[in-house]
């Protein structure tokens, strides 16, 4: 098993505010025009909210058993960091559901009762290696985000990707935090490695599965069915897809750990492009 490099700072909660109301609300098909990616970002945001409260959840389940005060901290900011990355994608999903998007019922009371029944039927270390898990999905997506010029050039509402760069660049400053509270409350490598198989296997069927339904549930989309087509191929053999399974599997390797991975330069430029004297987002501080 190898070690996690030392840590020397802790995820910082930062105070913001978005602006999603400055967007027509006809202009549905808010990444480039393209039906296909535009619901596959909005699936994703619709699920953010339930996801980041089930996050926080794991992790308070086992908090008093971590001792060590540099983790306490790193827990703490992660905490901050999930909590307001669910409030400002419930903004971005309220408009999002304006546009047309039918994401309403992934938030609903119902969807949380259920999220509520499963986490109560799993241990606190199985709920916590889900966690660390989906950690690693969102460090490997916000990785590509940041570091790809063709993601970054695709066109889309500047507000829907101030947004989106915020929260890759807060999942890679906490992205081993879960991981390592798992570690620290005896979590063991055939449980982490486990829970990530049964992620890994239905990553590629939920993810087809929920963009079809949501498509279907368009009328626009259902009424162009070789556009959808092409679309979709593109986006899955794209620079998001393109290669994203291999990345993923690397959770699965014995003694791997999220900072082997190591994306430091990357949050260093992106820090500053976002939060520096002249950073993008500097205006949407509180």
């Amino acid at each position: 098993m190898t070690t996690a490099p030392a840590v020397s700072t802790y995820p910082k909660a930062r105070r913001i505010k978005f602006r999603f109301d400055q967007h027509d609300s006809n202009d549905k098909y808010f990444v480039d025009g393209d039906m296909v990616f535009s619901h596959f970002v909005a699936g994703l945001s619709g699920g953010f909210p339930l996801g980041e409260e089930s996050f926080i959840r794991s992790v308070r389940r086992v908090a008093e058993r971590v001792t060590d005060p540099l983790l306490e901290k790193r827990v703490r900011g992660f905490v901050g960091q999930e909590a307001t990355h669910g409030r400002e994608h419930r903004k971005l999903n309220d408009k999002l559901i304006e546009m047309g998007y039918p994401i309403a019922w992934i938030d609903s009371e119902k969807a949380r009762e259920r999220m509520l029944a499963i986490e109560d039927r799993l241990s606190p270390l199985v709920h916590l290696a889900a966690t660390a898990a989906a950690e690693h999905y969102t460090a490997v997506l916000a990785e590509r985000v940041l570091s790809s010029d063709e993601i970054q050039s695709i066109p889309a509402a500047p507000e829907f990707w101030n947004l989106l760069n915020w929260h890759a660049l807060e999942e890679l400053e906490h992205k081993s935090v879960a991981f390592d509270v798992f570690r620290a409350v005896g979590g063991t490598e055939p449980v982490r490695i486990g829970v990530m198989v049964g992620m890994y296997a239905l990553t590629l069927p939920f993810t087809f599965g929920s963009l079809a339904v949501a498509l279907a549930r368009d009328p626009v989309a259902r009424q162009q069915p070789v556009r959808v087509a092409r679309e979709a191929y593109d986006l899955f053999r794209g620079p998001i897809f393109r290669g994203l399974m291999a990345e993923l599997a690397k959770y699965l390797r014995p003694g791997f750990h999220p900072d082997d991975i190591d994306t430091t330069a990357l949050l260093n430029r992106w820090q500053r492009e976002l939060f520096g004297d002249d950073g993008v987002l500097v205006d949407h501080l509180r």
